[in-house]
This record gives structure tokens, sequence and C-alpha cells, in this order.
């Protein structure tokens, strides 16, 4: 009688995608060589303990330790088959991932291992490195503030000032956004002071000297400007109000409304081939001087006052929308109806317009009169009372739109003031605005850090050293999936080709852009399936569709990638 084989199903899904990947970075090997371990450890080594978990957190989007060894438990097969290695689950209990977090905190080596996979990277995958993009973050968490320590309250850009949070400062490369440079502060700290630190980091790692540098607003610190210059690279920054002269701004105007300056346009090509007008400007020199290391550094900075059209459009639409509201509410104090009294004295209803045109900040917009009536009513007698003429008093207020100072105001919208210390010869206005524009890509790194698929907030430790591990293995997961996207996205440009078969709703839709996330999820649902009989252990793959033979191909690996996983072996596991 034939014996009932045993048959146990796997998902394989992206994994052998994403280790495929780690290795082509040589994560594994950085890793290990960067974070040596104790002797006692035993099973596998730190750095593939690592780029498995990695691999987890990125097919899973979810960070917390606790999941991780039953995840591996139910793909030891895949795992060691992708992987070379003796994968056992006990390999990824939470002590030894708490361990792995550990080592990731030690300053002095992240910074050693970070530098070291730059450039790895960097010359594998041929990026470029001549610009910059620096912001932060706030990251919340459910953990305890202690003195000192790493999890505090502070300006919280989550919308949660009940929780402590930790700061994260990040440095990408445009175009494709690759993660460069990451630090973790306490969550109290201010933004400004943690420019010239990410910046040093990412000079350090890069070896190079003439980057471009570019930030928001908080970057604008006239230090920060200097240090930048004195080591020999370049920042491109909008100014705010405190780092103009006074006065700089209107004068700045007042030469565009009386033609003394010429607006150079700037356009942005549409997909369909057609330009888009996206802002217009000009730029004046600006002497600048700093102490910097206890010497006076001098410089040539170039402001940009630039006007951006869509910018001007829409707070125009939003200037004029609040002043019709302030005009309705204030008229709609004159109305009198059932359980609606008039105001009766000039006053509180003073009083009560103010309280509109500062809510809707309108100061210099309108033009108001409060007028005090008073209009005699007749009483009759009643019961020994005299008959009398009382005086009913009420207050109104009429309104108007001082035009000229609305249009004044609108004439001033859209306008911004940036600085930079690019020679103008490889960095015109309009290439300036360009790449300014281009800031979206820290901010898209910072929102992958923090939302799907990498899910930092809320975090789920509590002890300092384990977020700020956390925060550094994130950073590297983040680098995988910008990797990911960049070959594919290259290929395709290369090739003059899109893909098609990525968007659910719509499978038709082609794309020249895809994201990691989209490529990624295409191969969800594929399994395997493992038959254990007597004799021998057969294995089956879900088949790969036509498109995921496409991605890989345009990713540069193999199908037997996922058919090697088919092995037969003469005894079972």
């Amino acid at each position: 009688m034939n014996a009932i084989p045993n048959i146990i199903t796997e998902r394989v899904d992206d994994i052998p995608l994403l280790l495929a990947q780690m290795q082509r970075m040589g994560l594994p090997a950085l890793l290990d060589a960067h974070f040596p371990t104790h002797g006692h450890w035993q099973g596998l080594s730190l750095g593939w303990v690592t780029t498995i978990w990695l691999s987890s957190l990125l097919s899973r989007g979810d960070h917390r330790l606790v999941h991780v060894e039953p995840w591996v438990g139910k793909r030891l097969w895949p795992l060691r088959t992708t992987t070379g290695q003796d994968v056992q689950s006990l390999d990824f209990t939470d002590d030894r991932l708490e361990i792995v977090l550990r080592r990731l905190s030690d300053d002095t080596r992240w910074a050693n291992f970070e530098s070291a996979l730059n450039q790895h990277t960097v010359r594998v995958y041929e990026l470029p490195t001549d610009r910059v993009h620096v912001d932060s973050t706030s990251a919340s968490a459910y953990a305890t503030v202690t003195e000192g320590g790493l999890f505090q309250f502070g300006h919280s850009k989550d919308y949660r000032p009940d929780l402590p949070q930790v700061k994260v400062m990040q440095a990408v490369l445009d175009p494709f956004g690759m993660p460069v440079a990451t630090d973790v502060v306490s969550g109290e700290r201010a933004d400004d002071p943690l420019y010239i630190p990410c910046i040093a980091r990412v000079q350090a790692s890069l070896g190079r000297r003439g980057l471009l540098y570019v930030g928001d607003c908080k970057m604008a610190s006239r230090e920060t400007r200097a240090v930048i210059a004195a080591a020999g690279d370049c920042y491109l920054c909008p100014l705010p109000q405190v780092q103009r002269a006074e006065g700089e701004f209107a004068a700045a105007l007042q030469a565009v409304w009386k033609g003394e300056r010429t607006l150079i346009p700037v356009f942005r090509e549409r997909p369909d081939g057609t330009s888009e007008l996206l802002a217009e400007g000009y730029e004046y020199p600006v002497p600048m001087s700093q102490a910097v290391g206890g010497a006076v550094q001098s410089w040539a900075e170039r402001r940009l006052m630039v006007r951006s059209v869509r910018h001007a459009q829409a707070a125009e639409a939003a200037l004029r929308a609040r002043v019709a509201k302030a005009m309705a509410q204030m008229e709609a104090l004159n109305q009198r109806g059932r359980g609606k009294k008039r105001v009766e004295e000039v006053s509180t209803l003073r009083q009560a317009v103010g309280a509109i045109v500062q809510r809707y900040g309108v100061e210099n917009l309108v033009w108001f009169r409060l007028t005090q009536h008073a209009t005699p009513r007749p009483v009759r007698a009643y019961r020994g009372r005299p008959a009398r003429i009382a005086e009913e008093r009420h207050a109104t207020v009429e309104v108007c739109v001082d035009e000229v100072a609305l249009e004044a105001a609108v004439r001033r919208l859209g306008w911004r003031v940036y600085g930079t210390n690019h020679p103008v010869e490889s960095l015109s206005l309009a290439q300036a605005v360009l790449a300014y524009r281009s800031a979206y890509l820290v901010e898209r790194s910072l929102g992958r850090l923090k939302g799907c698929p990498l899910s930092l907030t809320p975090m789920y430790v509590q002890r300092d050293d384990h977020a700020t591990g956390l925060i550094r293995l994130l950073s590297v997961a983040l680098r995988v999936l910008t990797l990911l996207e960049c070959v594919g996205r290259r290929q395709l440009a290369a090739a003059g080709a899109t893909l098609a078969g990525l968007y659910a709703g719509n499978p038709r839709r082609e794309t020249v852009r895809p994201t990691a996330e989209r490529l990624l999820e295409a191969f969800r649902d594929i399994t395997l399936t493992i038959m254990e009989g007597p004799q021998q252990t057969d294995r089956h793959v879900t088949a790969l569709s036509p498109l995921q033979q496409r991605i890989l191909g345009i990713l540069g690996f193999p199908l037997v990638l996922y058919t090697r996983l088919c092995t037969v072996s003469a005894e079972p596991p």
C-alpha cells in the first residue's frame, strides 16, 4: 500500500528577487566585515541574518522582531536555496535580532559600513553623485521619555504631539533618491543644526567635492552655507526673511514692476511633448562672509528671485476666497432673524469684526465702517406706568474690498528668493529651479521610511540603541528599493520600452517609471509545494507569468532564481 505523502506549502513571493538584489549589493559580506560578532556566535553570520531579516521586512512591511522567526520557519527551503546557507529558524530569535540592532547602533562602525556601501553601490550601478537632497523628519513611538534619551517630545511632523519621537536626517542622491547618509538624533532637537553633520558624512562617504546640496529653508542658516562653501561644495535653498537684508525682498519686487529686470522663463516638457511654463525670475549677486572654524570665509552668492506660476495661482485663489468669506461673515452680523439678535453697541461689533479680520488674515485688504443706530419707539402705558418713548439701539457694519491693496497683495504672491553659490555656467536659473523641484526625492524616501512598505511609525522598540539600529536597518532597505527602481527604469529607458500589467485595476496601463513596490507586488502569490514521500521529495513552484519573467529580465536576474526551487531530493529533508 502506497504511503500518503506529506504535503507542505511555502510562500515564495518576492523573496528570491530581494535576496538576489541584496547579494548583488554585497550586503552580507559588507555587514560581516564591519560588524564582527562575539566568538560564541553560532549559526548564520550577522551579515546573512540581517540580509534575510531585510527580505522579511520588505516582503511583509512589518519591522516587529517577534514575527521574523515564524516567518523564516515557514520558508526554509526558498531561503536555503537562494542564499546557499544552512538557514534555521533559531537564527532569528528576538535575542539574535536584538544583537543585530545593537551592532548597527555603533556610530563608528555604522559610518564605516555606510561609506563602504555607498562607494560599492555608486561604482557598481554608476550612480551620479553631483546633486544631493537633504531633509529631516520625525518618527513617533510608544516609548518612555528619559532625561538625555533619544525619545523626547518635540515638534511632531506626524501630528502626534502626545507621543515622544526621534528625529531622522537623511541625504539622498538625485535623480534616483538613494540614501547616502541617515542620522538619528533625539526628538526635541531643531532641524537647522542637523544639516552640517549630515553633509559632512556625505562628503566623507563619497569622497568628492563640488557637489550641489539642495535643501529647504532650514538649510539656509548662514553658518551652514558658509561650511558648505568652505568645503568646496555648493548649496541651493530658499532664503527666509531672517537670512535676507531688511527691505531686500520689496526692492527686488520693485525692480520687476518698474521693468528694470528681464524675467527668464522656466519651462518643463509635458509627457505629450508640449511645454509648460513653471516659473519666471532673475538673479543678482550678493557678497557673503562668515567665520568658519576661526577663519573668515568669503564667497559670492547668487540670489534667485523666482515666481512660481502654479503657486501664485493657487495662492491668489486662496486669498480671494479668504476675503470673500471674511466679507460674508461680517455682513452676516447685520442680519436679524429668529434666535439671532442684532448687535447693540459699536464696541461689541468692533470686537466681532476684528476677530473675523484676524481669523482670515485680511487686515489690510478690506474697509469697514461701523454705525450706531438709535430708533425711537413709543411704549404704551401699562399698570400705572406712563406712556413713554423708548430708544432701540443697534450697530451695523458696512464692508468693501480695498481693490488696490488686494491687487498689490496678489502681485506679491508666488515670489521666493533662493540662494546658491553654484557657478552660473553649470547651473542656470532654470536649472536651479528644476533642481529644487526635485526635492520630492528626499520627501519620498522619508515617506517610504515611515509608511509602506517599511512602516517605521509607530516604532515598537523601547531602547535608544534598538531605535537607532532599526532606523539604520530600514535605511538599508530603502537602498534596496531604490536600486531595484533604478535598474528597472534605466533598462526601460535604454530600450525605449514600456511595462504593462503592474496596475491591477488597469492591466493595459503602461509605464516607463515603475516603482519598486509595484515590481515586487507582481511576484505575490508565488508558492512552493513540497511533497515528502518515503523515497524522494518532489517540489513544485508556481509557474512564472510572462510579466514576472519580463521583470526578471529587465532587472537582470535569471529565471533560474525561481525554477531552481523545484530541485528533487533523493531523500526527504
